[in-house]
């Protein structure tokens, strides 16, 4: 496959392709026409002796530091060198190749001022697979992810570390293996390389894709453990959420219904005496869908993000001007993100609440404890359950807003930042382990349908999800190494197999109305 880079944002699908890496990457013809003119004008400006910020000035609260322009180029590099001071674990190389198509979108738009030269290295080095060992901490999200992305710059100049044939080794060696040369920054160019919110955006774009998968996975389970639990199909009726019509309430109903469809199991409760079911059960449409509704409102601000020009100052050639302002500021990443963190935790939270009464019922049903029979001589689903409960505390922790925080940098100057990149962090983590508990429920729910199958056989869409998961993980009679179990429901649910089982005989599962 072909991805073009036009300066102006990527689909969802694109993404998705380009992170599984059967994608080589071009930049349109018409946007070098726009980069040209952009750097012609930077040129053009140059030769007068008006300061311009970050073009023959310092930066930040070294604004009014006039640059010679003998020293141009060498303040180009400082600026690199001295702002990869990134700390942490490094990224995976899918999130740092990420980075460097969005960095090479970004100055592809022609507001940058920089060189074609320089965003085609940048291209050869995402095809060639030469990617930029970027840490994962240092950037405050304002005035970009400055020190994460002065790291991908390193590796333009034949500076750091690169990942490049399996291996960490030096971005000069790299380079010159694939017959590429390092770069000699000229002015403008080291800061339009590192101002700007890419690693926030790629973060969050990972999120949204991990996502796509997730909140589907979470109404299946919750279907699963509906028939594990024998509730009522009442709750999912389309006229109760037709009077409270928000998008992913509906779309959530209507995804139970059809995996509950010809249940056995739900159809022998009908005229049981259980008048309401829990609200972890009866209420999956209104916590499921806010999640969905809030990750839409996400999804929307980080794909705008994908397609916006974030460096600063701007280069608008056509009207004679170069404008400093705050594009920079990664705040609409930042809240967005945080928001769906905080939406996606309760994915997890809700999901614990369900396994809880799948192996302890509140309704008096005989059903053996833990899940598990000859329960005492087998612990049977006790621990598992401890887990969820584990991952669920901590992602309350995590869910705590990072964007609800700033400390100024840069001598005051910067004296408002976002947070942005820690939020995306922490949202990744949280929805990481949401993955685990989901898993653990589909373990759970199966296992709860053991004791439910004399009544009847497991809904269309349930049934199909039941039996993908028999084929790895067998009905338990006794206690065994039930860590294995959870890995492969693990491995079921990030692989995409739970949706594509349930999808392939009730259609398309949606996340919104």
């Amino acid at each position: 496959m072909m991805l073009k880079i036009k300066g102006c944002g990527f689909t969802i699908e694109e993404i998705k392709s380009f992170l599984c890496g059967n994608v080589e990457v071009t930049i349109d013809s018409k946007a070098l026409v726009c980069v040209k003119k952009s750097r012609a004008f930077v040129e053009k400006k140059l030769s007068s002796d008006e300061p311009i910020y970050s073009i023959n000035t310092g930066f930040g609260a070294l604004a009014r530091e006039k640059i010679p322009h003998k020293d141009l180029a060498r303040l180009q590099e400082n600026l690199i060198l001295s702002h990869a001071v990134g700390v942490g674990d490094p990224f995976p190389d899918s999130i740092s190749r990420l980075i460097m198509l969005l960095r090479a979108n970004v100055l592809a738009g022609g507001y940058c001022g920089v060189r074609p030269e320089l965003i085609k290295l940048v291209v050869d080095m995402i095809n060639l697979e030469i990617i930029p060992v970027i840490p994962s901490q240092g950037s405050v999200g304002a005035s970009g992810d400055l020190a994460p992305l002065a790291h991908l710059a390193l590796a333009l100049i034949g500076r750091g570390d690169v990942s490049y044939k399996g291996k960490i080794v030096a971005a000069s060696r790299a380079l010159k293996a694939a017959g590429l040369k390092p770069i000699r920054l000229e002015a403008k160019e080291g800061l339009a390389l590192i101002n700007g919110t890419q690693v926030m955006t790629a973060l969050g774009l990972a999120l949204l894709v991990k996502l796509e998968n997730l909140l589907r996975v979470a109404d299946i389970v919750g279907a699963l453990s509906i028939e594990g639990d024998r509730a009522s199909r009442r709750p999912f009726d389309a006229r109760i959420h037709k009077l409270r019509p928000h998008p992913g309430q509906i779309a959530t109903a209507s995804n139970i219904r059809k995996l509950i469809e010809g249940s056995g199991i739900i159809a022998s409760h009908a005229n049981c005496k259980r008048v309401q079911d829990p609200y972890s059960f009866r209420c999956i449409p209104q916590v499921h869908g806010a999640v969905k509704d809030a990750v839409s409102y996400a999804r929307d601000v980080i794909m705008r993000e994908v397609g916006s020009t974030t460096d600063n100052p701007l280069i608008f050639a056509d009207d004679n001007e170069i404008i400093s302002g705050g594009n920079f500021h990664g705040e609409p990443l930042a809240i967005a993100l945080d928001t769906a963190g905080i939406a996606v935790s309760e994915l997890g939270n809700i999901s614990e609440r369900r396994v809880a009464i799948l192996i302890a019922p509140l309704s008096g049903e005989v059903r053996a404890k833990f899940l598990v029979p000859h329960a005492g001589i087998n612990s049977g689903l006790m621990i598992p359950h401890v887990v969820m409960s584990s991952l669920v505390s901590e992602n309350k922790v995590l869910a705590h807003p990072a964007s609800v925080d700033s400390i100024p940098t840069s001598g005051g100057q910067e004296d408002h930042v976002s947070m942005g990149a820690i939020s995306a962090r922490k949202a990744l983590a949280i929805a990481g382990n949401v993955e685990t508990i989901l898993a653990i429920e589909l373990f759970a729910a199966c296992q709860a349908i053991e004791f439910q199958l004399k009544y009847g056989k497991p809904g269309k869409g349930t049934c199909a999800v039941y039996d993908l998961v028999r084929k790895g993980v067998s009905p338990i009679e006794n206690d065994r190494e039930y860590r294995y179990d959870i890995v492969r429901c693990v491995e079921l649910v990030k692989s995409g197999s739970v949706v594509a089982a349930a999808e392939r005989v009730c259609g398309k599962l949606e996340v919104k109305s």
